[in-house]
């Protein structure tokens, strides 16, 4: 990333400032909140006017007061944007009083009084067949896009029958018709997971505000300027419409007008099933700072903790070093590599410098559950409730705290009451499956999961939950599907590849399951726990065993194959997992890393090694291989017969001889 000058820093500034202004005066506040935190995490300080002043010190000797932005309403460059809006200004302010107090539908009426009907645009005798607004933005829309942006020449627009509004006028009372749609939704949705809970509860608005908005841009001016919203906006509706594609265009083309909507940024990364898709659409996006940190985000999002990744990271912090939204990526990156206590740090040190800030806190408790770490957990959930207890965020905390207390049925309670305030909330429907599979509520757990999946096709965690489902089901080829979904989006992580192995052997496909194991093998020398992220030189010495499960069940499919030579090699390395691996350290001496030391798995290719060596003749290894059983205290009836076997067998030969 270049190097910012001071010049550059207070462009930046001035421009997250006037994002602020405008994100606010569109009721879109997550993304006007987002805009705040980055401005004020900003490092360089811009000349003496940025700087802290003592308010008892000399004023004759402070320099010019900062640029004042405006705090109402912003200005606009457009000249016939201006006027509108300056003929509007007084409903304007009104319609945004009404939005602010959650009456969308008055809202919408102040600019929009009758032309957005419910259920059709058409102006047209209703006898007349007219195209489906929706069904074009199901389907693969192969229509071409004039210079103005909307509908090609080929197929015929709807009518614009909006009043002339200026484009902001127009967004808040679009967006004021879409979010009346979505709480109408919400309140006709019934109980989670109840009997009549089928989830396809729909927003009724966006037939009207699709046909409202294609009419608009089918009729503006091929040089008129526009500001971004509008297009955000159809973008939103179109991804509501399963028409992927063009929503991702619409949305591309709205953060190259105005990049500082974050909101459209997330909007796009939903859009993205795959670390291939977003190379796909990242030649295609704006050259600027929004673009760094939307592909870094992204890319977390998709587990991507590589060296490139957490570079470009740190270029970005420090830029804003203070900025707890990439505190958090980071935190998110060290979870992803399984480095928790590294995470779990960056999660202390945020909520240090900031105890009331209760995004992304679902994380952390995922975090304090895996590491068991009870106290922090049941501190973390009391902090959270006296900050915000009807925040999802909250109700997960408590849910993971009440799960690690085995309470599961009031964990689930928890789980549902975050999702009655907001049903999109991925980690409480994740959350809640699990719940579900811990009290054997199998067809439950499985509806969680598919409803986590719906939100967000990028949880591995809610397909590898589907699959050990139907796994516990005996329904190991639907296991093995959901399994190889979880592995795609995780070709890391070791565990992916064991669950998919596993679901090979079940169905008889030694062959295939013998790759996936060894795939499991490839992947887990990927996290080395000596580095921060996978990164360890070849020259460190080695740090852990290799799973001995997973070399113990390669062995069995070599033996199921017949290959009882290949099996043998298999069964001796099990067993060298007990010592751990041998290596170099940087003089050159050997050194022997962390092994795992006597388990059940290596005691098992222990026995069958000794009745390997038994049934070859080697009675000697066979005799020492028991013996050892003996003392691990593991098989050791087993190995007290085949002792016996062994020494019938050498006692048996002496005597033979002798006579």
């Amino acid at each position: 990333m270049a190097i910012f000058t001071e010049e550059d820093a207070r462009q930046l500034r001035s421009t997250l400032q006037d994002a602020i202004v405008k994100c606010s005066e569109r009721c879109l506040y997550q993304s006007a909140k987002w805009a705040a935190e980055l401005s004020t995490s900003l490092s360089v300080r811009i000349g003496d006017s940025d700087a802290e002043t003592d308010p008892d010190s000399p004023m004759e000797d402070a320099g010019p007061p900062p640029t004042v932005f405006p705090v109402v309403v912003s200005a606009n460059l457009d000249p016939e944007e201006a006027r509108l809006e300056a003929y509007e200004i007084h409903k304007y302010l009104l319609a945004k009083s009404y939005f602010d107090c959650r009456e969308f539908e008055r809202c919408a009426a102040v600019f929009l009084p009758s032309a957005v009907p419910k259920k059709s645009m058409s102006v047209s005798s209703p006898n007349v067949s007219t195209r489906s607004p929706l069904k074009s933005a199901k389907g693969k829309s192969k229509e071409t896009k004039t210079a103005a942006g909307g509908p090609a020449t080929g197929s015929i627009p709807p009518p614009n029958v909006l009043p002339r509004l200026s484009q902001k006028s127009l967004f808040l009372a679009l967006y004021a018709k879409y979010m009346s749609g979505e709480k109408r939704k919400d309140e006709e949705s019934e109980m989670i997971l109840g009997p009549a809970d089928r989830g396809s509860a729909t927003n009724k608005e966006l037939v009207g505000i699709s046909r409202s908005l294609e009419g608009w841009f089918a009729m503006r001016r091929t040089d008129q300027i526009s500001g971004g919203w509008l297009e955000y906006l159809y973008g939103i509706v179109l991804a509501k419409g399963k028409n992927e594609e063009d929503a991702r265009r619409w949305l591309i083309r709205s953060v190259h007008l105005f990049p500082y909507n974050w909101g459209a940024w997330l909007e796009l990364n939903d859009l993205l099933g795959s670390v291939e898709e977003l190379h796909r659409i990242v030649p295609d996006l704006p050259q600027n700072v929004m673009t760094l940190v939307f592909h870094l985000y992204a890319n977390q999002e998709l587990y991507q903790s590589t060296e490139p990744i957490h570079h470009q990271l740190n270029e970005l912090q420090k830029l804003f070093p203070q900025n707890h939204f990439l505190m958090t990526q980071r935190a998110l990156l060290y979870y992803h590599s399984k480095d928790f206590d590294e995470a779990e740090s960056i999660f202390s040190n945020i909520l240090h410098s900031d105890p009331h800030r209760i995004d992304s806190l679902d994380h952390y408790s995922n975090i304090l559950y895996v590491m068991a770490a009870r106290p922090k957990l049941a501190f973390l959930a009391q902090l959270a409730t006296a900050t915000d207890k009807f925040r999802p965020e909250t109700c997960c905390v408590v849910g993971n705290y009440y799960s690690l207390k085995s309470e599961h049925e009031k964990a689930v309670q928890y789980f549902r009451r975050a999702l009655t305030l907001d049903r999109n909330f991925l980690s409480a429907w994740t959350l809640m499956g699990h719940e579900y599979v811990e009290m054997k509520n199998t067809h439950a757990a499985i509806e969680s999961y598919r409803r986590a999946v719906d939100v967000n096709r990028k949880d591995y965690r809610a397909w590898y939950g589907l699959g050990q489902t139907y796994e516990v089901l005996e329904m190991h080829l639907y296991a093995l599907f959901y399994y190889q979904r979880a592995s795609s989006l995780r070709p890391y992580d070791p565990k992916m590849w064991q669950a998919v192995g596993s679901c090979y052997d079940k169905i008889d496909r030694p062959v295939q399951s013998i790759k996936a194991y060894k795939r499991a093998l490839v992947a887990g020398t990927y996290y080395d726990v000596g580095s921060s992220f996978g990164s360890g030189t070849t020259s460190d010495p080695p740090s852990g065993a290799t799973d001995p499960e997973i070399v113990y069940q390669i062995a069995l499919m070599y033996e199921k194959l017949g290959e009882l030579e290949e099996a043998a090699e298999y069964m001796e390395m099990t067993l060298a997992q007990e010592e751990g691996p041998v290596g170099e350290d940087e003089e050159g001496e050997e050194v022997r890393g962390a092994g795992t030391g006597v388990t059940n798995t290596t005691s098992k290719a222990r026995m069958w090694l000794a009745r390997w060596e038994y049934t070859h003749g080697a009675y000697g290894r066979a005799m020492e291989l028991a013996n050892e059983l003996c003392q691990d205290g593991v098989e050791v009836e087993e190995a007290k017969a085949l002792i016996r076997d062994v020494r019938a067998r050498t006692e048996g030969g002496g005597a033979a001889g002798a006579t």
